[in-house]
């Protein structure tokens, strides 16, 4: 990767070689490593190193502080080509997810955690910025929906491959984890070799912007950070702490959502071009805050296991819809902010994820029920921001605030 070729020059290369393919390479390796991780991470920690709810709380805590530290993006791409980073971002991810089951006590699994946990933050914040950079903004929405459904093909290969091995081969934590970060690995390497530097016309700012007229943006990356991690954490602990749910089983209600949202995902894209982002994310909000008060009821009236796995479908596919989160800074923005106000957001994201799995997971010891209404009452909290986004965002008209009480540039 040693050459540097104009973005607006990409159609001289083979499609392989185009940025656009790249992007879609990179959607489909990162997921093998995370999602392999996610599906056997319950049932490792509980069967390999006795974790309770405090325990699984705590793990996710330090998983998220690279994303905290997220900004640390801004400082790395001064140095370093943003696309580099990316690259040797997911390669580390890979490492460290075929190593995991080699530290199989609560300090180990932490520490490798903690790597494998920067590598996914650092690819992810130069991934949001390589799309939003490269995509044109009238294709974006639709763009992002195919790179949703791309990943979640990859994750799917890889929950199929689990679910009919596992059992049939008597497979090892340490040999799943070892091929699924493997192969993540080896296509970042690849990707190293084989692609050239691609330099977006607008160059980004190469320090930490935070600009008064991105403030509904910033609200809206807290809350979706603080809301989807009680999802994130405790959703699938749920299904087999109390359900009992094995690895393959796991893995199999992992592997529908996938089949759902592989077939869901281009719609949400499709939906967000056509009805907008402000009316996107409210009906996200809307059935996120329904979908929680249901897991909720699910431990104070006793609701069975069906419920829960189909609640768990529900909600991803929701989720697919916060590409319209993305699309709607891409159209308020300064083309040369993308980059760090990434990196800015990435850290907003995670203020939450650092103190709340720790501090919900004692709160789980007493009423799990508890933990999914206060997730509701966020979504409900994200839904009043949501009204706030016009029907056409664009600089200038950031906020239905914006016509009355125009921001200042910064």
């Amino acid at each position: 990767m040693s050459t540097q070729f104009p973005l607006g020059r990409a159609r001289e290369l083979p499609v392989w070689r185009r940025p656009v393919t790249l992007l879609f390479l990179m959607a489909a390796a990162m997921p093998v490593a995370f999602a392999t991780w996610s599906a056997l991470l319950n049932n490792f920690v509980i069967e390999v190193a006795g974790f309770d709810g405090s325990d699984i709380g705590w793990l996710h805590t330090v998983r998220e502080i690279p994303g905290f530290f997220a900004i640390g993006v801004i400082a790395l791409i001064m140095v370093m080509h943003e696309q580099v980073l990316g690259l040797v971002s997911l390669l580390l991810l890979g490492v460290a997810t075929a190593m995991t089951a080699q530290f199989p006590t609560l300090g180990g699994i932490l520490t490798i955690t903690m790597l494998s946990s920067i590598g996914f933050h650092y690819y992810e914040t130069v991934n949001q910025s390589l799309q939003l950079q490269w995509l044109d903004k009238l294709r974006a929405p639709q763009m992002l929906g195919w790179l949703l459904a791309a990943g979640s093909g990859a994750t799917l290969l890889a929950y199929v491959l689990i679910v009919l091995t596992w059992r049939a081969f008597d497979l090892s934590y340490n040999l799943v984890y070892m091929v699924s970060g493997g192969f993540t690995a080896v296509v970042a390497v690849f990707c190293l070799l084989a692609y050239p530097r691609f330099e977006a016309p607008n160059p980004q700012v190469r320090k930490m912007v935070l600009r008064r007229r991105y403030w509904l943006y910033y609200a809206l990356q807290f809350m979706a950070g603080a809301r989807r991690q009680i999802f994130v954490v405790f959703a699938g602990f749920m299904m087999v702490e109390r359900f009992g749910f094995e690895v393959h089983e796991v893995t199999a209600l992992f592997m529908i959502n996938l089949v759902v949202n592989m077939l869901a995902a281009p719609l949400m894209g499709r939906a967000v071009f056509r009805f907008g982002e402000r009316n996107a994310l409210i009906f996200e909000y809307v059935g996120l805050a329904l979908v929680f008060l249901a897991y909720g009821g699910i431990y104070m009236f006793g609701w069975g296991v069906v419920l829960a796995a189909t609640l768990y479908v529900v909600d991803h596919i929701l989720f697919s819809l916060a590409l319209a989160l993305k699309t709607y800074f891409q159209k308020i923005a300064d083309p040369g902010d993308i980059a760090p106000t990434a990196a800015v957001a990435f850290t907003i994201n995670h203020i939450a994820a650092v103190f709340l799995p720790a501090a919900l997971g004692y709160l789980w010891l007493v009423s799990p029920a508890l933990v999914f209404v206060l997730a509701a009452g966020m979504a409900c909290l994200s839904l009043c921001l949501a009204l706030l986004i016009p029907r056409h965002p664009e600089p200038g008209n950031e906020t239905v605030f914006a016509r009355l009480m125009p921001a200042p540039a910064e």
